[in-house]
């Protein structure tokens, strides 16, 4: 195989094949965070197109980030049962269909079925999930910093595309520009297909920073397979940090994807900014929250990650009680959007990192799925609560105002759980 050629090359010049295990997990992440992010230009040609109102159709992106969370817990047991790379390609291959799909649909439950359950199904087998679990699999140091490499791609991806898909959008129609986000994925499953491999062990390596080649252990039957993510829940249910975990990724869910990323087009638009004028303000986020979340994964591998929380909630909920008073002047939305993007998903290496020390590494990932599944329930509500208030009160302030509130709130929350044993002992040993 290709793989197995390019380890022993790259073994020969003393790199590790981890590094391409992550580059290509880093493509994938980025090709279906731009199928998420494309759903955020969508709202107004659809209501153009077919007369749906703004609750509709974002009751139809709810329940794909609703199924974007829950999925993940039962990624990972796909994951651990199938491998990596049949999960990933047969992802892949449900979000293009769903797309193309949808190229022909005219009813608002041919919206719901394609957009929210198979493209949500899609996306949710191939979520932050599946970059906590390569990074646990392929790496034993660094991990934080792959963690946050994963995490900037997922975020960036959904918003960095969104300028061409807004400006294709405007130009030719919705569904040419989707066409790109469709040819997107068949390259990252291109890539898949030649370049992933399942763990180290397939080729006789051992994890990153480690010297211990860890074989696959046993695969369990169906009905372990469906039952280990419940198992895993309610394991980790008993103790208050999952919670706590849960609580503040719920909010940090609320506060991003279902708010920002689904509604910011349509929020500008009521301000007078032009979609692809606001579609720029999120690439902007994008690339700012790229160098954020990256770097948050370094601190997350150094300082204690209570506290890296605390700040990052803490002034995420800052910059969104400034937005309503910023008067959406472009220098204010600048601001904001560079404030804002260095914190915007800058909570998942921190949280990734907690859920590992206090869960273990083997079930880190079935219980990060679970904390996920908070985000996802938070970005659910929001983009649900956010179009409803559009619709009921012709703002979408209240939702940025709560949203705002919110974290101020889970900055508080995080620091109820109580430093690591193993944070302590690192500080002893300093």
């Amino acid at each position: 195989m290709i793989s197995n050629r390019l380890a022993a090359f790259l073994a020969a010049r003393g790199i590790h094949y981890g590094w391409v295990a992550a580059g290509t997990t880093f493509l994938v992440m980025l090709a279906t965070a731009a199928a998420m992010g494309s759903a955020g230009v969508l709202i107004e040609p659809l209501q153009k197109e077919f007369g749906w109102s703004t609750t509709e159709i974002s009751t139809a992106f709810a329940i794909r980030l609703v199924l974007f969370g829950l999925l993940g817990p039962f990624a990972a047991a796909f994951m651990n049962r199938f491998g990596i790379r049949k999960v990933v390609v047969t992802a892949l291959i449900l979000i293009s269909g769903g797309i193309l799909a949808s190229f022909v649909m005219t009813q608002v439950w041919q919206l719901v079925l394609l957009w929210g359950v198979v493209v949500g199904v899609g996306t949710g087998m191939t979520a932050l999930v599946l970059g906590a679990t390569v990074a646990t699999r392929w790496f034993d140091k660094r991990r934080g910093l792959v963690v946050g490499m994963m995490t900037a791609s997922n975020a960036t991806g959904q918003l960095v595309f969104l300028p061409l898909i807004a400006a294709l959008t405007e130009q030719i129609g919705w569904r040419t520009a989707l066409t790109l986000v469709v040819g997107i994925l068949l390259v990252a499953m291109l890539a898949v297909l030649v370049l992933m491999r399942d763990r180290p062990a397939d080729l006789g390596l051992a994890p990153y920073g480690s010297i211990a080649i860890v074989p696959a252990p046993p695969r369990g039957n169906m009905l372990s397979l469906l039952t280990s993510p419940i198992a895993a829940l309610r394991d980790a249910a008993k103790t208050s940090v999952f919670w706590v975990l849960f609580l503040t990724f719920f909010v940090c869910g609320f506060s991003t994807n279902g708010l920002i990323q689904t509604h910011w087009i349509s929020i500008c638009g009521d301000f007078g900014i032009a979609a692809v004028g606001a579609a720029g303000i999120l690439a902007v986020i994008g690339i700012f929250d790229f160098a954020g979340t990256i770097s948050a994964g370094w601190l997350s591998d150094r300082f204690d990650n209570r506290w890296l929380l605390f700040w990052f909630y803490f002034l995420r909920g800052l910059s969104l009680l400034y937005l309503p008073f910023s008067g959406f002047s472009l220098e204010a939305l600048a601001l904001f959007g560079v404030f804002y993007g260095l914190d915007w998903v800058a909570t998942v290496p921190p949280t990734v990192k907690l859920a590992a020390e206090r869960f273990g590494p083997e079930k880190a990932g079935l219980v990060f799925g679970w904390v996920f599944a908070g985000h996802q329930l938070g970005a659910a509500s929001s983009a649900f609560f956010a179009g409803a208030s559009r619709t009921q009160f012709d703002s979408y302030m209240p939702a940025v105002f709560i949203a705002g509130a919110l974290c101020v709130l889970a900055a508080l929350l995080i620091l109820t759980v109580e430093r690591p044993a193993s944070f302590k002992a690192r500080l002893q040993m300093a």
